[in-house]
């Protein structure tokens, strides 16, 4: 996950060389290990991982790589999964009821990147595999409130669109990094607190410009917000569960239903999928196609979780208006 390059890269600085396995606009969901991905692992010193069953290919790349020296970081360690979307309610049939809390915690998708380090002076060899996934620290109860039939899976992994979320994966790879590496701990504390402070400064935008919207109703391509949701009061509909699953007739008419009970005013597609029936499709409804992105592709940049985290800000608040 992009997120995850971004946040590694950000904590890491110029102690450690931050390699990616999973490449700029592939599709982590269902991602196969190559041969080049159990080399990266083999020579690096520590491996970061979203976990939450994201990157389930890991397992056996780690095994082929035989590195008996690997630091294995979990990111979603101690973090309690949203294990699935609001309670739906299919318009005109029966509700369904459901709780889900969220423990300040979240679940993640995930890029997987690989860090190398040098020896004494310079850092550890990383490598960091995965988005992690974090669950809210605060419960809601969605009784029946959303409409349609839609995909989930059992653990989400987009912890890292939860801001707060995501300073909890800052703190535990800067942990981690500590902890294999400690003779660059001032530059990894320095730089996580840096991050976070930035973080801290992004919930409070979401916070202030979303907070007129409460219990709004949004609806996205696949089941990457539900943490963004919950933090921020909103609802979320995802019509598929992952990206690679196609819409079917069903899932365009329960789209259909959702958008007429809740008055919504926008579809939101992402950056990286074929958007062409969405944006038919909300030709047909007359609402319009914006863009929502998960940051499971993108920039290898430092910063590029917060433009496109201010982005999505952007976009949910011009739909909301």
């Amino acid at each position: 996950m992009f997120a995850h390059v971004s946040i590694h890269s950000a904590i890491a600085g110029d102690v450690a060389d931050v390699e990616v396995l999973i490449q700029p606009g592939t599709e982590v969901h269902d991602y196969q290990s190559t041969p080049e991905d159990v080399r990266a692992i083999a020579e690096a010193d520590v491996l970061v991982q979203n976990g939450l069953n994201m990157e389930e290919f890991l397992d056996s790349t780690i095994d082929s790589a035989q590195n008996s020296e690997l630091v294995v970081i979990n990111a979603s360690e101690n973090i309690n999964p949203v294990g699935e979307l609001s309670p739906v309610v299919f318009p005109g049939g029966e509700s369904e009821e459901a709780e889900h809390s969220h423990d300040e915690e979240a679940h993640s998708h995930g890029e997987e990147t690989a860090a190398g380090e040098e020896a004494h002076d310079h850092a550890e060899e990383t490598a960091a595999a995965g988005e992690e996934t974090a669950a809210d620290d605060h419960a809601h109860d969605h009784e029946g409130e959303l409409a349609g039939g839609f995909h989930t899976h059992a653990e989400n992994p987009h912890v890292w669109l939860d801001p707060v979320l995501a300073v909890r994966q800052v703190e535990t790879i800067r942990d981690g990094l500590i902890e294999a590496d400690p003779n660059n701990a001032e530059t990894y504390e320095a730089n996580a607190a840096a991050y976070i402070e930035e973080l801290q400064a992004l919930n409070a935008e979401f916070e202030q410009r979303l907070g007129a919207y409460s219990d709004r109703t949004f609806i996205s391509f696949h089941d990457a917000f539900p943490y963004l949701a919950e933090r921020y009061d909103l609802q979320q509909v995802a019509i598929v569960a992952i990206p690679e699953d196609s819409l079917s007739p069903t899932d365009i008419q329960q789209t259909v239903e959702v958008v007429r009970e809740y008055d919504v005013k926008a579809l939101f597609g992402e950056p990286g999928v074929d958007n062409g029936l969405l944006q038919s499709l909300s030709q047909d409804l007359g609402v319009e196609l914006q863009t929502l992105d998960s940051l499971e592709s993108g920039e290898l940049d430092p910063q590029y979780y917060f433009t496109a985290m201010n982005q999505n800000l952007e976009a949910l608040e011009t739909a909301f208006q």
